[in-house]
C-alpha cells in the first residue's frame, strides 16, 4: 500500500469540490498541502464524441443509468475531472429568497447564498444567450407559454463561445461550458493544488482516508501509480454528491451517530413529454436549454422547462413500443420537448443506504404528492405544446400514444391521473440532493449551516449532500454558494486543524 500525506483532502471536483479547491488553493502559498481525489479521468478535448452510449460511459456512474432500488427511477450522476459541471446544460440561477426560508437552517441567510452565487455568476461567465442564438425547440416553448399566459423566463447559462452543437449533456466538444474543469480546477493547480484521477476513495477515518488509483480505459492517465493508497490528512471535505457522500459517510461509518446520514434525499423527479410539429423546426443545434416556466410552482409543485434529448434518451422516455413509437422517432426533426421537475418534499425514509460491499443503494419513493405535480405538469407541458402549434403530443400517462390538436379540449380526460403509475412511466433525476442535510439538530441533520459534520470538527461536506430540502431550481450555482462558505470556514479555522 502507497502511503502520502496531505494537509487537506477535497474528495470530488465538481460544483463543490471544484469551488473548494479553488478557495482554497491560496493556502498552498503558505506551504499546506492540498490535494482533490476524483473517480473519474480527465477527457482530453478531442475525446467528446458526441456519441451518446460512449459518453454516457465516459461522463456518468453506470452510464446515466443507475436505478433507485425499486427500479422506477434512473438516477444521472457525473464524474471526471469536472464531476457533473461536465455534463449538465449550465443553467445557473439563484435560489430563491422563500427557499431558503423554508430550509430554515440556523446561521444560513439568503442574502449570503445569493452574494455567493453572484460571485460565481461573474467567475462562470453567466448570461442570457442572444435571441439569435435561440433555436425554434426554445422559442416555441416560449410561445407556447405566453399564448396561454404563462410565466416564462429565459435562462442564465454559464457559456463562453457557444457554438450550438446542443449535446451539452454529452459534454460540450467546444469547451463552451464554463464548468469547474475550464475555470476552479485550473487556476487550483496553478496555485498549487494536486488533483489526482482515477482515484476512488472507500473508506474515511480519523485524519486519514483510503483509496484506490485504477485508470479508467480512456481519458487522461492518472499521475498517481495504480494501486491502493492510505492518506493522510488533517482535514478532510466530501464533495462526492448526495449519494456517493452519504454513502462513503455511511460505509465509514459516521452513522452510527449521525442518524439523518443518508436520509431526506429529495430529487426533483423529472419526465420528458414530445411533441411532433407539422413542419421540420431547429431543435438538436443550438442551445438545448434556453427557457423555464414556473407558473405552477407555488401551486403545483412543478417547473417546465424547455430541452431537446437525443435519439436514445428520447426512445427510453416514449411510453409504448410499435409503429407509433417508431413514427415519432421517425419524426425527429420535427419534435419539441419540454421536461418536468417535480419538486419533492425532504422525507426521513427516502435516504441513501449501502449494501454489503458499501456501494449506494438510493430507497427513494414517489410520494402521491409528486405523482400528483407529475400528472399536473403533463397536462399543462400538453397545452403549451398545442398554443405552439403542434399537431401531436405524447404525453406519458396519455390514454394513448398520441393526443392529435383537435382534442386539445379533451386533455382532462385523455391524461389521466390514474395513468400516472411509477414503472409504466420513465421517470429519472438529475437533480440529486441531501444526505448529509444542514442544521443544529443531530438528530434531523449530519453539519451546522457551514458544512462541518456534527462533532467531527475536521470533516466537512461541500456539495449537494448539504441541502436540507429541495432546492426548488436547478441547484448548481447554490451548490458553488454552499461550498464557498464551506471554504470560508476551513479557511478560518486552519490555524486550530492544521
Amino acid at each position: 500500500m502507497f502511503e502520502k500525506t496531505f494537509d487537506i483532502v477535497i474528495i470530488g471536483s465538481g460544483a463543490g469540490g471544484g469551488t473548494v479547491a479553488k478557495e482554497l488553493a491560496p493556502l498552498c502559498g503558505e506551504g499546506i498541502r492540498v490535494a482533490v481525489l476524483e473517480w473519474g479521468p480527465k477527457i482530453s478535448d478531442d475525446e467528446y464524441t458526441g456519441n451518446e452510449v460512449d459518453m454516457a460511459r465516459k461522463l456518468f456512474v453506470d452510464s446515466g443509468g443507475m436505478l433507485t432500488k425499486d427500479g422506477n427511477m434512473t438516477l444521472a450522476m457525473g464524474k471526471g475531472y469536472g464531476g457533473s459541471t461536465l455534463s449538465y446544460t449550465g443553467t445557473s440561477m439563484t435560489v430563491p429568497k422563500e427557499v431558503v426560508d423554508r430550509w430554515a437552517v440556523p446561521g444560513l441567510t439568503h442574502g449570503d447564498v445569493a452574494s455567493r452565487a453572484q460571485k460565481y455568476s461573474e467567475e462562470n461567465n453567466v448570461h442570457f444567450q442572444p435571441e439569435e442564438l435561440l433555436n425554434d425547440n426554445n422559442l416555441l416553448f416560449q410561445q407556447g407559454c405566453r399564448t396561454l399566459g404563462y410565466n416564462v423566463e429565459q435562462f442564465p447559462l454559464n457559456l463562453k463561445g457557444c457554438k450550438g452543437a446542443g449535446i451539452c449533456n454529452l459534454g460540450c466538444p467546444n469547451q463552451a461550458k464554463q464548468g469547474t474543469h475550464l475555470v476552479q480546477l485550473p487556476e487550483a493547480e496553478k496555485a498549487g493544488v494536486e488533483v489526482i484521477t482515477n482515484c476512488l476513495v472507500e473508506h474515511i477515518g480519523i485524519q486519514e482516508l483510503d483509496a484506490v488509483v485504477e485508470n479508467a480505459p480512456f481519458g487522461e492517465p492518472s499521475t498517481w501509480e495504480e494501486g491502493r493508497y492510505r492518506i493522510k490528512a488533517k482535514i478532510i471535505v466530501v464533495c462526492a454528491g448526495a449519494v456517493h457522500s452519504s454513502a462513503l459517510l455511511l460505509s465509514s461509518g459516521f452513522g452510527d451517530r449521525l442518524p439523518a446520514l443518508g436520509r431526506y434525499l429529495t430529487l426533483h423527479p423529472a419526465l420528458i413529454l414530445v411533441a411532433e410539429h407539422p413542419q421540420t423546426i431547429s431543435n438538436f443545434c443550438g442551445h438545448p436549454k434556453s427557457f423555464f416556466c414556473d407558473q405552477f410552482w407555488r401551486s403545483d409543485g412543478f417547473l417546465l422547462e424547455s430541452c431537446m434529448y437525443y435519439p436514445f434518451i428520447t426512445a427510453k422516455n416514449l411510453v409504448g413500443f410499435g409503429s407509433e413509437h417508431s413514427q415519432l422517432m421517425q419524426a425527429f426533426q420535427r419534435l419539441q420537448m419540454i421536461l418536468v421537475l417535480a419538486v419533492d418534499q425532504a422525507e426521513a425514509n427516502n435516504r441513501v443506504e449501502i449494501d454489503g460491499d458499501g456501494r449506494p443503494v438510493v430507497d427513494y419513493t414517489l410520494s402521491n404528492a409528486t405523482l400528483d405535480s407529475l400528472h399536473t405538469s403533463m397536462k399543462a407541458a400538453t397545452r403549451i405544446f398545442f398554443a405552439a402549434g403542434a399537431a401531436r403530443v405524447h404525453a406519458p400517462a396519455g390514454e394513448r400514444f398520441f393526443i392529435e390538436a383537435s382534442e386539445a379540449d379533451d386533455i382532462e380526460r385523455l391524461i389521466p391521473r390514474n395513468k400516472v403509475v411509477p414503472g409504466r412511466i420513465s421517470i429519472t433525476s438529475a437533480h440529486l440532493m441531501g444526505g448529509c442535510r444542514m442544521g443544529e439538530d443531530l438528530g434531523t441533520s449530519v453539519t451546522d449551516s457551514w458544512g462541518r459534520v456534527h462533532d467531527h470538527p475536521g470533516l466537512f461536506v461541500a456539495d449537494s449532500a448539504l441541502l436540507p430540502r429541495a432546492n426548488e431550481i436547478n441547484p448548481y450555482l447554490t451548490v458553488m454558494a454552499l461550498a464557498d462558505r464551506v471554504a470560508e470556514r476551513i479557511r478560518s479555522d486552519a490555524g486550530e486543524l492544521l
